[in-house]
């Protein structure tokens, strides 16, 4: 199969360029800034670009098309840019998994299927509700994949966090009251490709199978890196200027049902001793 990893320089895509070739798939994937170090056909691609996604769908011809870009509150990478890319997707006949996040929800009923309709608080949230709604309309076979805090080594944004925290070397709290269920990169990134590969469509959830805190998560973490959890700062997000959803759990058994791979939660992939798969 032909695979084309957009944003495959990031964390999560370079997980799922990994995995894709790996597995003996022609892989291709994009950039913003830099190639990633993973073998694959890299091509440059900045999704504020109105012609550009198009013109490498073109030259790749992919018979799948995973879009794992972050681009923060940035309404012309996170909202339009995918839709331009689902657009271009339809025309050629691509399949599409898009991943989108749990910050498309407010928190007010805490637990989440893939009936809830997004109710963002934040920005960034906004952007990628407007993602789904613009995808689904370009092409209704689209797959979206909403998920959680994405874990893994260094390269996660929250794994560095707390090195950073237990090191001194940065101001902040975790939140004992902001409730998310992390999951794990390798896991990610096999489900996205499970889901691309076969006949789903529609919106899917992928949050790992604990609900936990951000502070229970950067314990974990530490304990696991050897770190000294008792440095973490604690605090409460609802004493705090920071905007964001308090408790927001996302239901994955519908999908988790319809697959091989096992979304496993922080408690186990964290655990000291723990050996996740490769």
């Amino acid at each position: 199969m032909r695979i084309l990893i957009i944003g495959g320089s990031g964390f999560l895509g370079a997980e799922l360029v990994r995995q894709a070739a790996a597995a003996g798939h022609a892989t291709a994937a994009t950039f913003a800034a830099k190639p990633g170090t993973v073998a694959a056909t890299w091509h440059a691609l900045d999704l504020r670009d109105s012609e550009r996604a198009e013109v490498v769908v073109a030259e790749v011809d992919p018979q799948l098309i995973v879009n794992a870009t972050s681009g923060g509150s940035d309404w012309a990478v996170t909202a339009e840019g995918p839709i331009r890319l689902a657009m271009a997707a339809a025309r050629y006949g691509c399949r599409l998994v898009h991943v989108s996040s749990d910050a498309v929800f407010s928190g007010r009923r805490v637990h989440y299927d893939e009936s809830c309709l997004p109710d963002p608080v934040t920005p960034y949230g906004a952007a990628k509700a407007a993602a789904e709604t613009g995808i689904r309309l370009a092409y209704p076979d689209a797959v979206i994949a909403r998920t959680s805090l994405i874990i893994g080594d260094w390269r996660s944004e929250h794994v560095r966090l707390v090195h950073d925290l237990v090191a001194g070397c940065r101001d902040g709290f975790l939140f004992t009251d902001d409730i998310r269920c992390p999951v794990h990169v390798i896991d990610l990134a096999a489900v996205l490709l499970e889901l691309g590969s076969g006949e789903a469509n529609g919106v899917h959830h992928l949050g790992g199978a604990d609900a936990v805190s951000r502070h229970e998560l950067g314990t974990l973490i530490a304990s696991r890196d050897g770190l000294d959890a008792s440095q973490l700062p604690a605090g409460l997000r609802a004493d705090s200027p920071v905007p964001g959803a308090l408790d927001v759990r996302l239901n994955s058994r519908a999908t988790q049902r319809k697959l091989h791979t096992t979304l496993r939660g922080a408690r186990q992939f964290l655990a000291v001793g723990y050996s996740s798969p490769s």
